[in-house]
């Protein structure tokens, strides 16, 4: 591997400077992603967004596997591009915007809070496919993962209770 292949995949794999803030960088990754998906991920149409998911997998995959390599270390902690796979996945219920109807912030804390909560937590199946899944593979895989189990409850959370009378705005 180059030294610039290497300098360019661990840009991508750590989003720039987000990656090595010291205290919880997957927390940062994914708070990132949020802040990003109304501008860039939520607007685009259902099939869009498949797509997007698609490529970042794709890149974020070699960019992990690459990180990996370069710093000799399994799923290091700096590479957070997983986070905004895992992140957008679970905003893939998130209303779509139009003109009058403005994104709902409570659908972005929610799916925050969901993938964070599978991410840490690594519930089954998530913790098994990171470690049957190699390199950079598992480290997009399992954030995938934890990515549909959030948005599964962020579909089901206020469905849930709008059957009990409580329908969120």
């Amino acid at each position: 591997m180059t030294a610039s292949k290497n300098s360019f995949a661990l840009h991508l794999a750590t989003l720039g400077p987000i990656g090595n803030i010291p205290f919880a960088p997957g927390t940062w990754g994914s708070a990132a992603a949020v802040l990003l998906a109304p501008f860039c991920f939520v607007p685009l149409p259902l099939w869009a967004r498949l797509l997007v998911l698609l490529a970042v997998f794709a890149v974020g995959t070699w960019a992990a596997s690459r990180a990996e390599t370069a710093l000799g270390q399994t799923d290091p902690g700096c590479v957070v591009i997983d986070e905004v796979l895992g992140q957008w996945t679970a905003l893939l219920p998130a209303t779509i915007p139009t003109i009058i109807r403005y994104p709902r912030l409570w659908e972005y804390a929610l799916a925050f809070a969901l993938f964070r909560f599978f991410d840490i937590l690594k519930p089954f199946p998530i913790r098994q496919v990171e470690r049957k899944l190699p390199g950079g593979l598992g480290v997009m895989a399992d954030d995938l993962v934890a990515g549909i189990f959030a948005a599964l409850g962020l579909w089901l959370i206020p469905l849930g209770l709008k059957l009990i009378g409580l329908p969120l705005p």
